[in-house]
Order: C-alpha cells, then sequence, then structure tokens
C-alpha cells in the first residue's frame, strides 16, 4: 500500500513542489530519485537494470515509500512512460510487471522476450513520432521538439491515459507496430538463413554484424526517436550480448555503444566506453582525407563513429581490425555509476 497516490506533473511544475524523477535527472525539489541514469543517486537498494525495474523495486519496498504525490521525468520514453504509469496505477502494473519491464527493455536496450513488448515499444514509438504519428497536428507537430518541455507534457499527458489499454490488448493497435514489427521480422529471419551474420570479439565485447550491401535503410526507432537502419537492432541485440556493435552494409561502415553502457546497469555490467576521437582521426587520415570520420562523445546516449555520409572507401575488414585495436588499447572514458555505500 502506498502512502499516497501518485500523479503526473510536467517536470517544470513538479519543480516547485516536491516530487520523485523517474527515469530522468533530478531537479531542486526531487525527493527521491528512481532512475538507471548516470550518477542518479537512486539508493542501491532499489537499482535495476531499467527504470521501471526500479519502479517495481520501490512498489515492493515500503520502507521506501514517500508522501510525494507529484512523479515526474525530463524526456520522453518508452521506460520513463511506463514508469510514471507504474507508480500511477500500481495494482494493475503489478500484475502485469513482466510485460511491462520486458516493453521497457524494449525502449532502452533494444531487447525483448515476449513479442508484445516489442509491439508496445513499437506502437508508443509511432505515436509520438512527429514524422508518423497519427494524431491529428494540433497533437504534435512536425516542429515540436522545438518545444520539448511542452512535447514532453503533451505526449505523457496523453498516452498516460491510454497505455492501460495498449497493454491489454496491442493487437487492438496493430496499425501503430505493423511497420516496424515487420522489418524486425525480416531483419530475424535474414540472421536465421546466414543473409546477414553476427561475428563476435570477445575480449573487446564487439558484435561484427554484416549485412548484404544492397540493403536500403527502412525507418525503426530507439527510446521513441525516429532512425533509419539497415537491420532492426532488436534482432542484432536479440542475438548478441556484445555492447559495442560495428555494422558493415557494403561501404556503409559504422560503430556503435549500445545504450546499456551510458546507464546503471546492474546484472551483467558491460565495459566502461573507451573515446574513440583518436580513432576518427586515424580513419580520416587512411581516406587521405577524401572522407572525414566522426566520433560522438562518450557522453551521448550510443555514440557512434562514422564518416560523413556514412560511406566510406576503406575496406570493411581493415575498418573492423582498426576499432578492434582502438577498443583494446583505449582507456575507460566514461563511468555512470554511483558510489557504492
Amino acid at each position: 500500500m502506498l502512502l499516497c497516490q501518485h500523479h503526473y506533473l510536467p517536470y517544470d511544475q513538479a519543480a516547485q513542489v516536491p516530487n520523485i524523477v523517474i527515469d530522468g535527472g533530478r531537479n531542486d525539489n526531487t525527493e527521491l530519485s528512481l532512475s538507471h541514469w548516470p550518477k542518479s543517486g537512486t539508493p542501491w537498494p532499489l537499482k535495476a537494470d531499467t527504470s521501471v525495474g526500479i519502479v517495481f523495486n520501490y512498489l515492493d519496498s515500503p520502507d521506501w515509500h514517500r508522501d510525494v504525490p507529484a512523479v515526474t521525468n525530463d524526456h520522453f520514453d518508452e521506460d520513463g512512460l511506463i514508469g510514471l504509469f507504474c507508480m500511477i496505477e500500481p495494482d494493475f502494473a503489478v500484475e502485469n510487471r513482466e510485460l511491462l519491464i520486458d516493453a521497457s527493455r524494449s525502449g532502452d536496450f533494444g531487447t525483448y522476450e515476449d513479442r508484445r513488448a516489442a509491439r508496445l515499444a513499437f506502437a508508443i514509438s509511432r505515436l509520438v513520432d512527429p514524422a508518423m504519428s497519427p494524431w491529428s497536428p494540433d497533437v504534435i507537430r512536425p516542429d515540436s521538439f522545438n518545444d520539448y518541455p511542452r512535447y514532453c507534457a503533451t505526449v505523457y499527458s496523453k498516452l498516460l491515459e491510454v497505455l492501460r489499454g495498449m497493454v491489454e490488448d496491442i493487437d487492438a493497435h496493430k496499425e501503430l507496430w505493423a511497420d516496424e514489427d515487420g522489418l524486425l521480422t525480416a531483419s530475424e529471419m535474414a540472421l536465421e538463413s546466414g543473409e546477414a551474420v553476427i561475428e563476435e570479439v570477445a575480449d573487446v565485447d564487439l558484435a561484427v554484424v554484416r549485412v548484404p550491401g544492397d540493403w536500403p535503410e527502412r525507418p525503426a526507432h530507439r527510446f521513441t526517436q525516429h532512425r533509419q537502419v539497415a537491420i532492426h537492432p532488436m534482432a542484432v541485440h536479440n542475438r548478441t550480448g556484445c555492447n559495442r556493435i560495428v555494422t558493415l552494409c557494403g561501404d556503409r561502415l559504422r560503430f556503435d555503444y549500445r545504450y546499456e553502457s551510458w546507464v546503471q546497469v546492474v546484472h551483467n555490467r558491460p565495459p566502461l566506453r573507451v573515446d574513440l576521437t583518436p580513432l576518427a582521426d586515424s580513419l580520416t587520415h587512411a581516406e587521405d582525407g577524401k572522407v572525414a570520420w566522426q566520433a560522438e562523445t562518450v557522453d551521448q546516449l550510443t555514440p557512434s563513429l562514422m564518416p560523413d555520409g556514412g560511406v566510406s572507401d576503406l575496406s570493411p575488414d581493415r575498418f573492423v581490425d582498426a576499432v578492434v585495436s582502438a577498443l583494446r588499447s583505449g582507456a575507460p572514458a566514461w563511468d555512470p555509476y554511483d558510489p557504492v555505500p
């Protein structure tokens, strides 16, 4: 039994009163953080891989309960939405615990155990994507991200009203998830048949994904954000535990860190990130300056290393060898974990 009935407040409003932050950053009036974000200050007894997992640990632990009605978040994604929902409708959440935790992993980590969880993440992403949403322009506009706090308040308020029905019967919302689900199925079939392959370099926690060079890029989502991909990330992540991913598609070469190494993962911690900026400079030099490589900083959610325009003259094997060498020799450059008491 919780000490109060929780309700959602947009982040700027919640910052004016005592609040509990779910899956985001604290503000001056935050009394408790239930977030796997870096240095979130979430109590160690409550920590879990996703923020939804942390919320369930909170619901299970009366000694940690707070008489603080306002719950909030400073950004929008599936883990944040489901975490808020679980605080607002705890009885229903507990009845659907495994599916909701799985859906939070689908959104954040690009994995799933129950296909309904993946479809729930796809449906949420489609609804809040300004480029694809069926909602009317007065709800979500193409320029919605220009006023991000307002966008978050709008989509949280609207989705918190309908999420229960989506959880109860995701099949009734097939028009929202069918397209991305089809890409996931095609990607999984390609891996099953050997048309696409995954090779692992275990000592540097690297998976090398090779797909046919003529595959087009198609729309998918991560953290509800619109992406263009040659192969669906869930198909890859469900088949390798490696946290560092190289994708080779003809002359399209790229490296990505998975999101798990940005947050505080409790189980199966990935190795700490290495700064690949020096490697980007080296690869640019190897291209004789014709192609410039860019490495996103390690504090980004899923930092990538790729050539401008996505296309390189380097051979795929040369690129893989360079990445492996950099990962073997590089020093850790990002540590998201709170100090252990």
